[in-house]
């Protein structure tokens, strides 16, 4: 059987001939091979002498030497020089193997083989150029036959698993690579050899001897090709990548780390609230960083308590505020404190404990954090039986334990490592001080709501004749305080002052400021004071309270400053300029008489009142406006407006007419839009036109207070003139029964007849000029005795022995109030009396009169 092979084999590649000599020493066979190697046709060497035909003539006699010994039977072996064709000259050097034998008639001859030097050391030269390559290279060179069994290994190789390389001659992948990773190369190995596609950078995973880590490794195949273009195997390179590939899980983690840190600092802390805060941390960590995490702030944090937290053991309360799972809705189990112990899981909202010996609590305890490993058994709560790695880290800000963090990671994740440690504290940390911040913005935020709510008035205030609706919005919710004000303050005669004013500024140094004006305002209604009057007296006080109280030592400080002596002078000067700023404010003053139904206004620097009567447009009523309290220097006007029962006035701020979005005048116009249609009820009318203003650009604060008008009806007023006699102290208590008994209050008139007595006899006694008596009747009832003399009644103790000044004494002990005001030509001395309830009875007068004794 015959079987053919195209060229390629190692005879093409080392170029060998042969030809045979003759018993005369003569060539007497010529092979193509020769003809085609020599370059000397058949026809030209047959029966030829070689050493003549082939060798230089200067060698010709050794040439001669040696073919006499090969035909008497020795072998020869040598280089020999040879010409190209005749008459040509020697360009090759052959190295002939001369092998004696016999012919057909036994007879000595000799047979040729002729190989071209040069091509075999050229072969020489690349097979220890690839055997350099292959043995010296510094990764593992493998050849697999096209059994896909191994043919020859390097030294490297042979050094990563152990032992020589020849041990490794006819091995399989299986021999020295785990079970899936050999069926893996294995297939590849096939998928070579059968398609001719290499494959690159294969990752491998195996042990290598005497290690306890597993190696990775990167390895390239390519197949082999024979001379003849036949596969002969595949060629395998594998690098170890360990080093790499946990440097770049390095890098990737650390990419990561920082990708985290990034969005917490972008996101962790946009709010002031903690809860919110919380939530934030959490939707960073997961599924980013962890599985699952929750986040445990103490109870007595949550609760507004001043003193820090935590115990120091770590056993304080604490509520689960927020809770995040990539793997599942429910509650996260709780780690497990000590042996034994498998709490179950903590909802979102539970106030709950953990054990002094846990982890956690040794955690809060030490502010460090713990990795606490997960159970390995699948007993206890669901969730808990995969988490295989938890980190407890302690929430610290300014070296305060706030609350704790739990990140878990479930089975099939990486178990926590030092560099994770390191970034859960830092997100803690960060979410620690936003959470601080949090809890001393609120509180500072309640102490700021306290202080608002205790300076405006209450939500339903009430005053005779008028029916009262008032809105306070803040120009900003995240303080909830500004320097707006309203008040409504009763007077005497049933008579009520309506105040609307505006600080200068806004946040809690505004609300102060307004406290302070407020306070001054009441101070000065109660003294019953013209609104001219009151606002004069509240700009000194408000220049007052805006510098030091002293002009020429202010002067003084500011002269040193500007000569450079004293750089905490300029400090606490630069903060007093900056005081008196804030408390130049504007305010608008009314005083309501429900009996004459005219009202009294004066302005300080305010925007005008605006009035809606029945059926008519709103118009802005024409008070002057005066210059803004704080400034001084000018004196306040006033002016008097009669206001028809059904009226509607409004006094507000110029946070509800004004912005940056729209002129003043145009907000005027708006408003005076809004209130014409505003007939209907009161509170509806008030929201009405603050739905219809643009009330939500939070650049000011707004205050609005809205009255009614329906004053005093006639039969709920007694008003009578006296003359200065005797006589008239019987007809005031005559007069006073009869009106009492037609209003139905019997048990007010004795009270009554006596303190109306007391007060005509002392206006008979002091003053002078005709008395007027004056009965109103609303929520209470109240007596005025009016007469033409300034000077004001003084109440006084009366000794035992005294005969008299004991009336105004008893005047105090049976009213409810009492007092005096001037009026334009003279005074009023009035007291006041509450309503009979029914169930608490009234003061007797016998026993006062008695008591005084």
């Amino acid at each position: 059987m015959w079987q053919s092979s195209r060229p390629g084999s190692i005879y093409d590649y080392i170029r060998v001939a042969s030809f045979s000599l003759g018993p005369d020493g003569r060539i007497d066979q010529w092979s193509e091979r020769a003809e085609d190697m020599l370059g000397i046709p058949a026809r030209y060497a047959l029966g030829k002498d070689p050493v003549e035909a082939f060798v230089p003539r200067e060698l010709r006699a050794t040439g001669r030497r040696k073919v006499s010994e090969i035909l008497d039977g020795r072998e020869w072996t040598g280089l020999v020089p040879y010409r190209r064709g005749e008459g040509t000259d020697a360009d090759g050097l052959a190295e002939i193997y001369v092998m004696p034998s016999h012919d057909e008639n036994g007879e000595r001859a000799a047979v040729c083989l002729v190989v071209d030097v040069r091509a075999l050391r050229g072969i020489e030269t690349d097979l220890a150029a690839s055997q350099a390559v292959f043995g010296q290279s510094p990764m593992g060179f493998t050849l697999f036959g096209t059994d896909l069994r191994l043919l020859r290994v390097n030294e490297r190789f042979a050094t990563v698993f152990g032992g020589p390389a020849s041990k490794y001659r006819g091995c399989s992948p299986h021999d020295f690579l785990p079970r899936a990773e050999a069926e893996r190369m294995t297939v590849a190995l096939r998928r070579v050899l059968d398609t001719g596609e290499p494959v690159t950078e294969m990752q491998l995973v195996g042990m290598a001897p005497g290690e306890d880590d597993r190696r990775r490794w990167s390895v390239s195949l390519y197949r082999l090709h024979g001379a003849s273009g036949r596969p002969i195997g595949v060629a395998a390179l594998a690098a170890d990548v360990t080093g790499r590939r946990r440097a770049e899980r390095e890098a990737a983690n650390a990419r990561r780390n920082l990708a985290l840190l990034n969005e917490a600092g972008a996101r962790i802390g946009n709010s002031l609230d903690l809860e919110t805060t919380a939530r934030t941390l959490l939707d960073v960590a997961v599924p980013q960083f962890c599985d699952l995490a929750s986040v445990d702030l103490y109870q007595g944090l949550l609760a507004g308590d001043e003193a820090p937290p935590g115990m120091s053991d770590g056993s304080a309360e604490l509520r689960r505020v927020a809770f995040a799972s990539a793997v599942s809705d429910a509650p996260l189990a709780t780690a497990p404190g000590v042996p034994g112990d498998a709490p179950g899981p903590v909802a979102v909202g539970a106030v709950h404990r953990y054990p002094f010996n846990s982890p956690c609590a040794g955690a809060l305890r030490t502010a460090h954090a713990q990795i606490i490993p997960g159970r390995d058994s699948d007993d206890g709560p669901e969730l808990g039986a995969v988490v295989h790695s938890t980190l407890a880290v302690p929430m610290v800000a300014r070296d305060t334990v706030v609350g704790l963090v739990q990140f878990s990671r479930t089975k099939g994740s990486e178990p926590f490592g030092e560099r994770d440690t390191a970034l859960a504290v830092e997100l803690a940390a960060r979410a620690a001080v936003c959470i601080d911040n949090a809890r001393l913005y609120r509180r500072e935020h309640e102490r700021a709501l306290i202080l608002q709510r205790s300076l405006l008035p209450p939500g339903d205030p009430e005053a005779a004749g008028l029916d009262i609706a008032c809105r306070y919005l803040p120009g900003t919710t995240a303080t909830e305080v500004g320097g707006d004000w309203f008040d409504v303050i009763e007077l005497p005669g049933h008579r009520t002052a309506l105040v609307v004013g505006d600080v200068m500024g806004r946040g809690l140094r505004a609300a102060v400021a307004m406290g302070e004006l407020r306070t001054a305002v009441r101070t000065l209604a109660l003294l019953d004071l013209e609104p001219a009057e009151v606002l004069s007296a509240l700009d000194e006080i408000a220049r007052g309270l805006g510098g030091d109280g002293d002009g020429r030592a202010s002067t003084a400080r500011s002269a040193r400053s500007r000569s450079g002596e004293g750089a905490g002078e300029q400090r606490r000067s630069a903060a007093t300029a900056d005081l008196s700023e804030v408390y130049l404010a504007t305010c608008v003053y009314a005083v309501y008489d429900p009996v004459t139904r005219r009202c009294t206004f004066a302005n300080a620097g305010h925007l005008p009142p605006a009035l809606v009567e029945d059926g008519e447009d709103a118009l802005l009523l024409d008070v002057p406006p005066g210059m803004p309290l704080g400034v001084g220097g000018e004196p306040f006007e006033e002016i008097e407006v009669e206001l028809p029962d059904g009226a509607l006035l409004a006094l507000y701020t110029d946070g509800l007419v004004e912005s940056r979005h729209h002129p003043l005048e145009e907000g005027l116009q708006a408003f005076r839009a809004a209130l014409s249609h505003a007939d209907r009820p009161l509170e509806d009318a008030c929201d009405q036109v603050l739905s219809a203003m643009d009330t939500s650009h939070g650049e000011d604060d707004i205050a609005l207070l809205m009255a009614r008008v329906h004053g005093l009806p006639k039969d709920s007023v007694g008003d009578w003139s006296l003359a200065p006699e005797a006589r008239s102290v019987a007809r005031a208590r005559e007069l006073a029964r009869d009106q009492l008994t037609d209003w139905g209050l019997q048990e007010l008139v004795d009270t009554t007849e006596l303190l109306v007595s007391e007060l005509v006899t002392n206006a008979l006694r002091h003053g002078h000029g005709e008395i007027r008596l004056r009965l109103l009747l609303d929520r209470s009832l109240v007596c005025e005795v009016w007469d033409a003399d300034l000077a004001q009644p003084r109440r006084r103790r009366a000794r035992d022995t005294d005969e008299g000044g004991r009336g105004l004494q008893l005047v105090g002990l049976l009213s409810q109030g009492w007092g005096s005001r001037r009026t334009p030509r003279g005074k009023t001395v009035w007291f006041e009396l509450a309503l009979p309830d029914g169930e608490s009875a009234a003061v007797d007068p016998a026993e006062a009169l008695l008591s005084l004794f």
